[in-house]
């Protein structure tokens, strides 16, 4: 089984390429970077460095990426790892390593990040009326609902 979970900051925008051709793909790349605690047993008294991985999000997912997603976003990726090599142009073989993105949601609210914008992955602008309030529920209108499908 070939499965990763992944919580961690954007250190970058992403970067969005479309295939060529009749049916064109967005293909994103960004960078993740993710906690990495240790323990007081191997002597570094619970210090904290990160790891840096490469993620690749293809289709809708990069198409997400590159509308919502920006440097500093607290992010959750699930996804898998892909393995592969290419030469450069200097001849020598080059190995690479990345995660490719199959979901991709918000870690935290753009109240808890003190960025203004689409909040929690929903949708709703943080400054609109219906948008989450403090307590990150968003606010139903009246009249709407009779139209909700679990009521």
């Amino acid at each position: 089984m070939n499965k990763v979970i992944l919580m961690g900051r954007l250190t970058r925008d992403p970067e969005a390429r479309y295939t060529q051709g009749e049916n064109s793909m967005c293909i994103t790349r960004y960078s993740l970077a993710v906690d990495r605690r240790f323990s007081r047993q191997n002597g570094n008294n619970g210090d904290q460095t990160a790891d840096f991985i490469n993620i690749v999000a293809f289709g809708r997912q990069g198409e997400f990426a590159e509308k919502y997603l920006h440097k500093g976003t607290k992010v959750v990726v699930t996804g898998r790892i892909q393995t592969g090599s290419y030469t450069n142009k200097d001849g020598q073989k080059v190995y690479t390593t990345d995660v490719v993105a199959e979901d991709q949601e918000f870690a935290e609210s753009k109240g808890a990040s003190g960025e203004g914008g689409v909040a929690g992955g929903n949708g709703f602008q943080s400054n609109s009326g219906n948008g989450p309030a403090e307590d990150g529920f968003m606010t139903i209108p009246d009249g709407i609902i009779d139209d909700l499908p679990f009521n």
